[in-house]
């Protein structure tokens, strides 16, 4: 049986992947760059990177397409611009790229390390209502809180 990190790196295959310092020239080098966000809209109005537009990962698809409930204009007419994909460490995002490359998307890169990495280079995030986060507060939001369910249970 395949577990999710196995998808993940059968993704990698086809999918580029840049690191947040990449991601800065990028911006820098490239003002029509595309930066979606797949993550949840509650994470998103957590923190998100400046300019970049939320579609989350589940509706990527739909949002990608004319004539659903879930499109997003911005999204469908970027096939041809350059677009980075991100989420709190990564994974999601690797998925997502997949995707879009799978609907015809030509210049697409996950992030990686995610919002997590992003955090760690201490660049900026904002919060819903446009304000900056406290990297200290970042940092306390990024840590992973486990409930005992969720840990591997013992041989």
């Amino acid at each position: 049986m395949r577990n999710f990190l196995a998808l993940i790196q059968d993704c990698l295959a086809d999918v580029r992947e840049i690191m947040p310092w990449d991601l800065v020239e990028r911006m820098a080098a490239n003002p029509d760059l595309l930066i979606v966000d797949v993550r949840e809209p509650y994470e998103f109005e957590a923190m998100h990177i400046a300019g970049s537009l939320n579609v989350p990962r589940g509706i990527l698809e739909s949002a990608c397409e004319w004539d659903y409930e879930e499109t997003i204009p911005e999204l469908v007419q970027a096939r041809e611009r350059e677009v980075v994909l991100v989420c709190r460490s990564g994974h999601r995002s690797v998925l997502a790229a997949n995707s879009l490359l799978v609907l015809g998307y030509q210049n697409v890169a996950s992030l990686q390390t995610g919002l997590r990495g992003w955090k760690d280079y201490e660049q900026p995030l904002l919060d819903g209502a446009g304000q900056s986060v406290d990297l200290d507060d970042a940092d306390v939001y990024f840590t992973p809180r486990l409930r005992p369910e969720q840990l591997r249970p013992k041989d």
